[in-house]
């Protein structure tokens, strides 16, 4: 905000508080300053109003893999088959897109990153709970083909989702695990021969850009990994799941007043996610072609053969024997699906996250206890709930006590 009370919105990246007009775009930078948290707070009350238990079900989206379980159970009458009435989805082009949207009480159910959720729980002060998960994997470094190790990013730039991702975090753990630097720089800004320059794009504009060579790679969800892989642009330099086993990217998220107002009401959408998940595992093509442009509901605008090589893949093998894949006894999947949010996994991500550059006021993470995030961010009672319906941890090959090491290998 400037003195007269209004939203600043910058016209480059060179005024000194982060933003530009591009993230800006509909309060669309949220994450970056906090300058919109005021704004937030005021607003909250009216945008997330109490509406009762007939509240529809609306789900909001990008169109990646991550989307999975929300998209699954919506086209399968999941949430009809709970008692819950559901709108159409909406689809959102930027992670900042859907923030602002779930602020704004336009949707109610959405998947976010899951260190964005710490922002807008922690940075904003937003009222919100990540319910479940929503993957696990499913990302990847994608590189133009001339790059054959991380090292030859330096004095290039590589582009994030957004600023508080996992794929930011592990994007600078392998960048320090080879000696380079991560800055964020202007685009004219000269580079020293270690530094690797980070700049955040929206999903959609990835490929586009690897393309053009305005980029040397990026870190992202599928499928705009196998999407330049199947187009020739680009290839898969390491899998996100292959430096943390088994990590969250995405997870389920809703306002505080619904799990707390309407309880009920959130226990049958965490239902329906958990057994959307649980037909996924066992039905990967028919998934795919589920979410294909080609598919009934045209929930993305992938290609079948672009999605199956993600859901169904039968080519990880060929990742081990090439050495994109470092940890081969690991056995996962390019993504796979389990809904349990693991203790171990926010309190290692809350330690990860303040290791990482980010761009903006990130005095709020200095206060953030992990064990206590651990307990205050995530609610687990509905997921819990819903595993026991569906025939308990095992289904999802997880530990019956629901407990677990993390384990990070760069």
């Amino acid at each position: 905000m400037n003195k007269d009370g209004k939203l600043h919105i910058c016209a480059s990246s060179d005024c000194g508080c982060g933003l530009t007009r591009r993230d800006m775009l509909k309060l669309g930078a949220l994450t970056l300053a906090g300058v919109a948290a005021p704004l937030l707070r005021a607003g909250d009350a009216r945008a997330q109003a109490f509406k009762g238990d007939d509240q529809p079900v609306k789900i909001g989206y990008l169109p990646i893999t991550d989307a999975t379980p929300l998209l699954v159970a919506h086209a399968r009458k999941l949430f009809e088959a709970e008692g819950l009435r559901t709108e159409s989805p909406r689809l959102f082009r930027s992670w900042a897109q859907i923030v602002e949207a779930f602020v704004a009480g336009q949707v109610n159910v959405i998947h976010l990153l899951t260190p964005a959720a710490l922002w807008v729980r922690y940075g904003s002060k937003f009222p919100a709970k990540i319910v479940a998960w929503n993957h696990v994997n499913g990302s990847a470094l994608t590189v133009d083909p001339s790059i054959s190790t991380v090292a030859d990013l330096d004095g290039r730039t590589v582009a994030v989702p957004f600023w508080y991702s996992i794929h930011n975090i592990l994007l600078q753990q392998v960048l320090r695990a080879n000696g380079l630097t991560a800055v964020t720089k202007a685009k004219e800004a000269q580079l020293a021969a270690n530094e690797v320059n980070l700049i955040v794009l929206p999903p959609a504009e990835m490929v586009s850009a690897l393309a053009g060579k305005s980029i040397a790679g990026y870190i992202v969800a599928d499928p705009f990994n196998a999407l330049a892989e199947t187009k020739g642009v680009g290839k898969v330099l390491r899998f996100s799941g292959d430096v943390w086993q088994n990590h969250a990217c995405c997870v389920t998220f809703l306002s505080e007043r619904d799990t707390s107002e309407r309880p009920e009401w959130a226990q049958r959408v965490t239902n329906a996610i958990v057994r959307a998940q649980l037909w996924t595992r066992s039905n990967q093509l028919d998934t795919a072609k589920l979410l294909s442009a080609a598919g009934e509901g045209k929930y993305t605008p992938h290609a079948l053969p672009v999605l199956s090589k993600v859901l169904a893949a039968t080519d990880y093998a060929s990742y081990e024997a090439s050495g994109v894949v470092k940890n081969k006894g690991w056995y996962q999947r390019r993504i796979d699906f389990q809904p349990y949010p693991f203790p171990s996994y926010t309190e290692e991500l809350v330690r990860a996250v303040k290791q990482t550059r980010v761009e903006g006021d990130t005095k709020f993470l200095d206060a953030l206890d992990p064990a206590f995030v651990a307990r205050d961010l995530v609610d687990d009672r509905f997921v819990r709930r819903a595993i026991d319906l569906v025939g308990g941890p095992s289904v999802f090959d997880l530990p019956a006590d629901l407990r677990r090491k993390e384990v990070v290998r760069v």
